[in-house]
């Protein structure tokens, strides 16, 4: 008895020991506070450490740079897009609700103030980090506009609508529908919209859209 006590108070004084994945999802739920708020020449590896609560040597050994620590931060806010855009869903159903419901998914993740925040900070700082604006186009903004043009395709192809170029109409579709809201908000002359507006103008985009294409 007096053995398993002892086992159980060293068990209970041992810190707990955390998976490389779980820490590095801390490192990129900190960085994507950090980069917003202090741009990214203002952020540091040893303040995304800092408030991740791990030590710099173990953040350089998951993270070999901060251009790859912002990557991670771009590619993690895609890859939820990805989950809840779903466009295969989308197929079975009237094109104008399968679009509508894509458009829905990409507006909340283009016009969310996380996003805008990172868009701002691109904007701002590109010309000084250009390897911030090569990441951010080829891990947010060709995927999206991929991701919308293959749905596309596949309505062509079901015979419900006829574009020339989906890939393009895509890329024409989603200047629609968040290039003026996004603008303004990351301009500051607007609050990001919210969840009805957004829902507002992908009706509207979708119906004019399909208004052009549809056969």
């Amino acid at each position: 008895m007096v053995q398993n006590s002892e086992m159980v108070r060293r068990s209970r004084g041992r810190p707990q020991v955390r998976s490389d994945e779980e820490t590095l999802r801390v490192l990129i739920d900190a960085a994507a506070k950090e980069f917003p708020a202090n741009g990214y020449a203002g952020t540091s590896i040893g303040a995304v450490a800092l408030a991740a609560g791990v030590s710099t040597k173990t953040l350089y050994r998951l993270i070999a740079t901060k251009a790859e620590l912002f990557g991670l931060v771009v590619t993690d806010r895609i890859g939820r897009f990805m989950l809840t855009f779903d466009d295969s869903a989308s197929d079975g159903v009237d094109p104008a609700a399968g679009l509508e419901r894509i458009l829905i998914a990409y507006g909340t993740l283009t016009l969310a103030d996380e996003t805008i925040a990172i868009n701002r900070l691109v904007i701002g700082e590109c010309d000084r980090f250009p390897e911030i604006a090569a990441m951010f186009y080829e891990k947010a903004i060709l995927p999206t506009g991929d991701a919308i043009a293959a749905w596309l395709t596949r309505q062509c192809a079901r015979g419900l609508i006829r574009l020339a170029d989906p890939q393009r109409a895509a890329g024409m579709l989603r200047g629609m529908m968040i290039m003026e809201p996004q603008r303004a908000a990351t301009l500051g002359r607007r609050a990001a919209p919210d969840e009805r507006e957004i829902a507002e103008r992908a009706k509207a985009c979708a119906e004019l859209f399909l208004s052009g294409c549809r056969r």
